[in-house]
């Protein structure tokens, strides 16, 4: 008998363990599942919030870029836009560019690698880095006057340098007489 009360003894604290596990595994369970809830839904507004930080990303990536031959804009000599020049610019950059307040443009300006002639050397003009500044400013001054953001513009020369291709022909070197203008940032249009 003695054997059978210790086994007794026995069955009594296992039951009541069983039974207080019960009790302690539901519990743990339901805080468990809350903890999970929670994390679920941190886990959700996280991919929600890197989502729009990827389209944020993505939007300042986002960069257009627009070339106008130099010929067409101004004349040999010159850094005063031409009438076909600025009606070029009204109707094919202007509407691009009106109403960009979250961009940076910039009027990048470019020539062919034949010196400056006479008439501007009298003007104070001594090198093509000299002109191809000149011409982006007087793009720049254009596209404000008619309307674009003056806070998000600028104009660099280049001068001769980054031809597109070489200075070798007549048709080569009207390519390198250009105009770039690029839009980057969220307000970049699509090209």
């Amino acid at each position: 008998m003695i054997v059978n009360l210790r086994a007794g003894a026995r069955a009594v604290p296992i039951t009541a363990l069983i039974f207080l596990s019960a009790c302690v595994s539901q519990s743990s369970y339901d805080a468990l599942k809350a903890q999970y809830d929670q994390a679920q839904t941190q886990n959700q507004q996280l991919q929600t919030q890197n989502q729009q930080l990827q389209q944020q990303v993505a939007g300042l990536q986002r960069e257009a870029r627009f070339v106008e031959a130099g010929d067409l804009l101004f004349a040999s000599g010159s850094y005063k836009l031409t009438p076909a020049g600025q009606e070029e610019l009204k109707n094919n950059i202007v509407p691009k560019l009106t109403g960009l307040q979250n961009a940076k443009v910039v009027v990048y300006g470019y020539t062919d690698n034949a010196p400056v002639g006479a008439k501007l050397k009298k003007m104070g003009i001594n090198d093509n880095l000299t002109l191809s500044s000149l011409r982006a400013g007087e793009v720049v001054t254009y596209l404000i006057a008619q309307g674009v953001n003056e806070d998000i513009i600028s104009a660099k020369g280049f001068g001769e340098t980054h031809p597109e291709a070489p200075n070798d022909s007549p048709e080569n070197m009207a390519k390198n007489r250009r105009i770039v203008i690029t839009v980057q940032g969220p307000g970049a249009p699509a090209t």
